[in-house]
């Protein structure tokens, strides 16, 4: 720029004072000839602000006249439209004849003064009309909320109910948690044979008390003892009659043996069949036969016995199936016969309750169906009379339409006159008015018996359920039941006969099985007697000897010995009667005991069952109680849907009725406010009327058009002075335009001189400025902080990158898993999952009742094992107290000590009981009282669980025993094989080097023989059978 500055301007070569000094002067004379211009410009601009002026104010007039001008046309279009309105609203409003339009200021004033009026009449019949809408709003509101109040009671009622129904449904699962509890303790125990071996126990103990008294102890021990005394004398006899007798020969002593045993055993005989003669011919219905056919005959009644037997046992048995078949068929028809009571009561009870409620008096069922008639017959009778009068009362508005809307009468077509018209229709609000309270007070009593007919016609099938179990039902019931229990009385009688005569002739057959081991005995010992007698026969007529002779010493010491060994027999008979008394007297204690235990499980089996029966009781009440509930919850169902029905019907009617008044309403009010805005369209004409003449706008016209006049006359002048002062003008500014040239030419030098200087002062100044920036040290400073903030930015957009990237990822992961959705694998995912689930929750309700029958079936483990461990404790003790003969020890017991809460594992000790004191065995006692303890615990666990096979082994029992306890065992072995030799599932093994204790328990009547177990040299075992 500078440098265009330079070759731009005229080089002056003066000096910079004269070129000063020219401009000095040229300004001066510049600066007149600028002021004469601007006095000239100022003059011209005054003239032309004046004629602006002038020309606005003028605008100003034209437009105003204009304006009036137009006021004034739009005056008379004004009142055109006034008189059209005014006449249109006469017709419409009906107010009677006009006058002939135009109409003066005044007309038209009177005229809309009446319009108005009109109008605040239309406004006071509106309100009417809101108010009478209101109140038969109000009316059918009431209806709907008292249809809605008894909806809701009833709902409350159903709500109670369920309320109630869920109570029962817990009771009823806490009896059957409790049912189920009782079943399964009776499940396991079979009552029948309880029954069974406490008949059977009875039967022993009978039979023990008959042998025990059959047996006569007392008497034959007195007999016994007689005899022994007997003996005593006869012995003195022989002693004294020794002394005088000598020896006798070889063979009158063998015929004196010979005689002695032949007389031996016929008082054996004699003593078999003296003892069980009466026995005999009780079997034998009187008859005794002889000693040679006793067998025989006993044998033959016996086999005809057992055949008689076995046949009344199978008629016992089919017997006992019928009357056991017809007993639960009668216990079946007793309990539906009870159902159906039970289900007539409630729905009489449900019935009367119902009806009391209804009617608040008191009504038996029998008065249903009357009761039901007359309802009927009360709703019909309100249902018409509501008819009736809403048919009445719908007349009242389109009559009151057709008045307003046509201006006649609307049954004989008569115009009105306003006065009239108002009249009828006010008359017409009156009676809607007054019949909306009748219609309010008739649909309350019609819908109350509506409501009460429906509530008594859903009784209708409890009523008929009620009369078909009465009439039906029952009687069938009962016909069946009497027919049955004829039946069953027949069935029972046959079988009271058979079981009496399968009794008696059980009596028969076992007092002949007692009698054939004794028979038996008998005709063994009849065999040896004739065998005897023939050899005594064939001794005495050897040596012709006859009856009674001179007897030898022989013969006197072997009468002494045999008389000695009668006495020693008799003695041990005596005390072997008196053993076996005491034998018998604590067998029957046993099974006396024993037989105390059954029936007291029994009585406990028994009160279980009474407890399940009750449970069962309870349970069919409960479900007794849900039936009601549910049938009351099904009447109040209907009783809803139908109160339901009536409460929408109502609340319809109200929306229809509040639609149709609404419409009404709106109608008239649209009409009213179209004559209103009309009305208003009038004001608003007249109020502009009325300011026209109160703005006097006609003389402003007048005036305005003179001024205008006037102004136009002041802008001509104005004009041709502008015009003078304009050529003067032009010739100041020509001469202007002629020094200029100079003056830029002075102007450009001087600036050419100023900005070289200032380009000198400006190249100085950067030589400082780089010195300065040399000495501040250059811009390595500048450059690191630069490179750090770089390293920041990098970093930023490296983090940048890496969330762009992971982004990406999870929408590229997105996508693929999207597509794997729409894969086949994944079709029906939903329907699936919620199978599976389904099969979760299936399982885990399965898990909650297992885990439940777990803990039942653990509890009746524990009281299985309670009761097991009582019952090996009391034999236990029994065994003790039989068979340990120390006073150190009372008895013994097992104790069983849970290892843990909740398990079933239990840890047992062996505690014995010395009075009240009661110590653990071990550390405590001998290894003699160890080894009966555990003997007798095995014995007692034995007889406990060995039931179908009960094999006991005892190997060496008598280790560490001393004398009396072995023996004592060995009784107790004893008894225990004499209690259960009638049974099958019964066999003991006895390992032992004790002799004395093998004989003790190996007697014939228990054991026909034992083995007797030897080694030879080869160390090979031999078993030998030894008598």
């Amino acid at each position: 720029m500078f440098k265009q500055q330079i070759f731009s301007c005229v080089v002056l070569l003066d000096t910079d004072e004269e070129l000063m000094e020219w401009k000095t002067k040229f300004d001066e004379r510049i600066m007149l000839l600028e002021n004469k211009i601007q006095k000239m410009e100022s003059n011209q601009q005054d003239l032309n602000n004046e004629s602006s002026a002038y020309r606005r104010k003028l605008e100003t007039y034209i437009g105003e006249i204009g304006k009036l001008q137009r006021d004034a046309e739009n005056l008379v279009v004004l009142k055109d439209e006034r008189d059209s309105a005014i006449r249109g609203l006469y017709v419409k409003l009906n107010l009677g004849s006009i006058p002939n339009s135009p109409f003066s200021d005044e007309v038209a004033l009177n005229l809309t003064n009446q319009i108005e009026v009109r109008l605040m009449e239309l406004d006071k019949d509106l309100d009417e009309k809101k108010k009478s809408n209101e109140m038969k709003l109000k009316s059918a509101w009431d209806c709907y909320m008292g249809a809605n109040d008894r909806w809701n009671s009833t709902e409350a009622q159903k709500k109670a109910k369920l309320e109630i129904k869920s109570s029962i449904l817990k009771r009823l699962e806490e009896k059957k948690i409790d049912r189920d509890s009782l079943e399964l303790q009776i499940s396991d125990v079979n009552l029948s044979r309880i029954d069974e071996r406490e008949k059977n126990m009875q039967i022993e103990i009978d039979r023990k008390k008959k042998q025990l008294d059959e047996r006569n102890f007392d008497a034959n021990i007195r007999q016994k003892q007689h005899e022994v005394y007997d003996i005593d004398q006869k012995i003195k006899v022989l002693n004294r009659e020794r002394d005088i007798i000598a020896g006798d020969a070889e063979d009158r002593t063998l015929l004196s043996i010979k005689k002695s045993e032949l007389e031996n055993k016929k008082k054996q005989h004699k003593k078999i069949i003296d003892e069980y003669k009466d026995r005999i011919r009780g079997v034998l219905k009187g008859r005794v036969p002889t000693d040679k056919d006793l067998k025989r005959e006993i044998t033959k009644a016996l086999r005809s016995l057992q055949m008689e037997f076995d046949e009344l046992s199978t008629k016992s048995s089919e017997a006992e199936k019928e009357v056991n078949m017809l007993q639960m068929k009668i216990e079946e028809i007793n309990n539906n016969l009870s159902k159906h009571h039970k289900d007539m009561d409630s729905r009489k009870r449900f019935l009367e309750a119902r009806l009391n409620s209804l009617d608040q008096q008191s009504f038996t069922i029998d008065s249903y169906p009357n009761f039901l008639e007359t309802a009927k017959e009360k709703k019909d009778i309100h249902k018409s009379k509501f008819n009736i009068a809403d048919g009445m009362r719908q007349m009242f508005d389109p009559f009151e339409r057709v008045a307003r809307a046509h201006h006649i009468c609307p049954c004989c077509e008569r115009p009105f006159s306003a006065e009239e018209e108002d009249e009828f229709v006010k008359k017409q609000r009156v009676k809607a008015a007054s019949s909306a309270e009748h219609m309010k007070v008739l649909a309350m009593e019609s819908s109350n018996a509506e409501s009460h007919f429906q509530q008594l016609d859903n009784l209708r099938m409890v009523y008929e359920e009620y009369v078909k179990i009465g009439k039906e039902t029952i009687p069938l019931a009962e016909k069946t039941l009497h027919k049955l229990t004829e039946e069953l009385d027949q069935k029972s009688q046959a079988h009271y006969d058979v079981l009496g005569v399968l009794a008696q002739v059980k009596t028969d057959k076992d007092s002949i099985e007692t009698l054939v081991e004794p028979i038996e005995t008998a005709d063994r010992i009849f065999q040896e007697i004739q065998s005897l007698q023939a050899q005594v026969e064939g001794l005495e007529y050897k040596f012709d000897f006859r009856g009674q002779g001179t007897r030898t010493m022989e013969e006197i010491q072997l009468e002494l010995n045999g008389l000695q060994s009668t006495r020693d027999v008799l003695h041990n008979e005596v005390e072997k009667l008196r053993d076996e008394q005491i034998f018998m007297e604590k067998d029957l204690s046993s099974i006396q005991l024993r037989w105390h235990d059954i029936r007291e499980k029994k009585v406990e089996v028994a009160n279980t069952l009474r407890d399940f029966k009750k449970a069962e009781e309870e349970l069919e009440h409960l479900a007794e109680e849900k039936s009601q509930l549910d049938l009351e919850e099904k009447h109040l169902a209907e009783a809803l849907s139908s109160l339901f029905k009536e409460k929408e019907r109502l609340l319809k009617d109200y929306e229809c009725l509040k639609v149709k008044l609404t419409q009404e309403y709106e109608q008239q009010d649209k009409s009213r406010s179209a004559y209103q805005h009309e009305a208003e369209a009038l004001s608003q004409i007249n109020n502009k009327i009325k300011g026209y003449y109160n703005l006097n706008k006609g003389e402003k016209l007048k005036e305005l058009l003179e001024q205008q006049s006037v102004m136009e006359s002041q802008l001509l002048s104005c004009d041709a002075r502008k015009q003078e002062i304009s050529a003067e003008l032009n010739k100041s500014k020509d001469l202007m335009r002629n020094q200029d040239q100079l003056r830029r030419n002075i102007e450009d030098n001087l600036n050419y001189r100023k900005t070289k200087a200032e380009v000198d002062k400006l190249t100085r100044e950067i030589d400082l400025l780089q010195e300065r920036a040399l000495e501040i040290g250059g811009i390595s400073k500048f450059e690191g902080e630069l490179r750090k903030i770089s390293e920041e930015r990098e970093r930023l957009l490296s983090e940048i990158n890496r969330c762009r990237g992971t982004m990406s990822v999870y929408q590229s992961n997105i996508s693929k898993n999207k597509a794997e959705l729409k894969q086949a694998q994944y079709k029906d995912i939903d329907k699936r999952y919620f199978d599976q689930l389904i099969q979760l929750k299936t399982t885990e309700m399965a898990n909650k009742d297992l885990d439940r029958y777990y803990n039942a079936l653990d509890k009746a483990l524990m009281r299985f094992h309670s009761m097991k461990m009582e019952e090996i404790n009391k034999i236990i003790r029994e065994l003790w107290q039989q068979t340990y003969r120390g006073q150190d020890i009372d008895y013994i017991s097992i104790h069983s000590d849970s290892e843990g809460a909740g398990t079933r594992s239990y840890s047992y000790k062996v505690v014995m009981q010395t009075g009240d004191a009661e110590l653990e065995m071990r550390g405590r006692c001998s290894a003699g009282q160890k080894v009966l303890a555990s003997l007798i615990i095995r014995l007692a666990l034995a007889e406990t669980f060995c039931l179908n096979c009960g094999i006991l082994a005892l190997d060496e029992p008598t280790t560490n025993l001393d004398g009396p306890n072995a023996e004592s065992l060995a009784a107790a072995l004893l008894r225990i094989m004499e209690d259960r030799k009638g049974q099958e599932n019964f066999q003991l093994i006895v390992i032992t080097h004790d002799e004395r204790f093998a004989q003790l328990i190996g007697q014939r009547q228990h054991a026909e023989r034992y083995y007797r177990v030897t080694k030879d040299d080869h160390q090979h075992s031999i078993i030998e059978a030894q008598e």
